[in-house]
């Protein structure tokens, strides 16, 4: 009895350690799933970053670590590091970067934020080997690092390194990223090879101030989405795939007498409480300007707006409200400004929060009935629509929103107003012109960036980036006809959203959600994570 046992114990020894070796071997082959990176010196690295999904092989068992690395393979090395997605916009100014390559989407990405540039206007050259140099401008623009100089004199061959990386590469030495060889040279024109970007992929993450950044959530910043032309369902659908936190759907309009029309809808309600958003209602005018004269000069009518205001926040346990006035006479100013003073008196004691919407101070009628400095003192938030810079009756044609317009629009409402009380709203639509033979505006209609981008589909236009506006430009022609659309895309959206970063604004809001097409989201929230990251 005792010998069947001792050999039963034998041989299940014998099975656990030949299980064991086999699940090791199984394991070291998972660790290291290329077959040719055993000799290489990034090994470790190489393996971890695969694990991490930020590098992949040049096929399923090669990783091919003396092979220089493409231009397109390390701009997806860097998107990945900083938890980019793919932007699969419809527009791109390089003709050698098709939609269909794997790389567009990531290309596009860093683009968009301004982390690469093409090697010309219309090329990307994504076949192309990086350089070391060029190498060292891409990690510092990732990391927002600041330009050293003084550096590159412990390098030999300082004066081989191009004018336009001298600050780059003195940076990514100094921070320890990039060194030089054995023999002191940087080897500025050498192209980078893929374990040598392993390592240096791994530097970043080996930091780890940058390594914590990197794992930090975005800040919850305030982002409006007004809800127009959709359903509820729609909408609701719409919200789930965007960033938007802050819901503002029309359901209050104000008459003459003061009385509030209540369209509200209490699914949405709950459908936000449910999804963790706010709900700030929007209150408009119907952009009636004597209805809404009769309101605010009688203080009578004042006051029944504001109780009854007040009255649906409570009932239905509104978030806030969002007031859209339009079409206000100028001599107006004070009546609105006393009647906000009563509603924010109101809303405060109700923990309720209150924006105000207002146009671009351009001098005119428009806007004369806004007192920026008086608004900004009482509601929460001044909500600046940024767009509108040309209009319906426009006689020449323009931009909807171009950076100037956005930058004169912020600049002015920040001379009186706090910027934490700020949010700028950016377009989720566009303007297709149609123009005379001399250029001038035969005709216009609005359109959905849907729409647009169907145009620049149908008719094959060529898109042309204007760096003092932050948009493309294309002209199209039907019927021998000229048209114009100066484009909103997520190249656009980010160059405006980058002002209300550098202004430290209180957030965005997007008129109209609906209006955007598929690909504006990941563009937006890839800004939200880079814009938020503090290396």
């Amino acid at each position: 009895m005792n010998n069947r046992f001792g050999r039963f114990a034998v041989i299940i020894i014998v099975i656990v350690l030949v299980a064991g070796i086999f699940i090791q071997h199984i394991s070291a082959d998972d660790e290291a799933p290329f077959k040719d990176i055993k000799t290489s010196y990034a090994k470790k690295e190489i393996i971890d970053l695969y694990h991490r999904n930020i590098l992949t092989g040049t096929t399923s068992t090669s990783f091919s670590p003396t092979q220089s690395i493409t231009r397109a393979e390390f701009i997806t090395v860097l998107d990945r590091l900083l938890k980019l997605d793919p932007a699969v916009s419809p527009v791109s100014p390089y003709t050698d970067v098709a939609k269909s390559a794997w790389y567009y989407g990531w290309i596009q990405a860093a683009v968009q934020l301004e982390l690469a540039n093409g090697t010309s206007a219309t090329t990307f050259a994504p076949a192309k080997a990086v350089t070391r140099q060029e190498a060292a401008i891409w990690m510092t623009k990732a990391l927002k690092q600041t330009s050293h100089i003084a550096a590159l004199t412990s390098f030999n061959d300082r004066n081989e390194i191009a004018s336009w990386a001298r600050s780059a590469v003195a940076t990514v030495n100094d921070l320890g990223l990039m060194k030089g060889d054995n023999s002191k040279n940087f080897r500025p024109s050498d192209p980078i090879t893929r374990q040598e970007t392993a390592v240096l992929i791994d530097r970043v993450l080996q930091h780890d101030g940058w390594a914590a950044e990197l794992e930090d959530e975005p800040e919850n910043h305030i982002v409006i989405g007004w809800q127009y032309g959709q359903t509820r369902a729609q909408y609701e659908n719409t919200v789930l795939k965007s960033n938007v936190n802050t819901l503002s759907p029309r359901w209050y309009y104000v008459g003459a007498k003061g009385a509030v029309t209540d369209s509200t809808d209490a699914s949405l309600i709950t459908w936000a409480k449910k999804n963790n958003k706010k709900i700030w209602a929007m209150v408009g005018n119907r952009s009636d300007q004597e209805a809404t004269h009769q309101m605010l000069s009688s203080t009578t009518t004042r006051n029944t707006a504001v109780n009854q205001l007040a009255a649906v926040v409570s009932k239905y346990g509104l978030n806030g409200l969002n007031i859209d006035f339009e079409n206000v006479a100028p001599n107006d100013r004070e009546y609105l400004t006393s009647f906000i003073t009563l509603l924010a008196a109101k809303m405060h004691a109700l923990n309720a929060t209150l924006s105000i919407d207002v146009s671009p101070d351009l001098g005119t009628d428009w806007t004369e009935a806004f007192d920026y400095a008086a608004l900004g003192k009482q509601v929460n938030y001044l909500v600046m629509m940024g767009y509108d810079e040309h209009y319906d009756g426009s006689k020449l044609p323009g931009p909807n929103a171009s950076i100037p317009y956005d930058q004169h629009a912020v600049s002015t409402v920040l001379k009186v107003v706090p910027s934490q009380k700020v949010i700028l709203a950016l377009p989720l639509y566009n303007r297709d012109w149609t123009l005379n033979p001399n250029s001038t505006v035969s005709s216009s209609k609005y359109i959905s960036l849907s729409e647009q981008n169907q145009i620049i589909s149908n008719y094959a236009t060529k898109p042309v980036w204007n760096e003092s506006l932050g948009q493309y430009v294309a002209n199209y022609w039907k019927q021998s006809i000229k048209h114009t659309i100066w484009i909103e895309d997520g190249r656009s959206l980010i160059a405006k959203y980058d002002l209300t970063v550098k202004n430290n604004l209180a957030g965005v809001a997007y008129w109209y959600i609906g209006g955007e097409s598929s690909d504006i989201w990941p563009s937006l929230r890839n800004a939200e994570e880079f814009y938020d990251y503090t290396f």
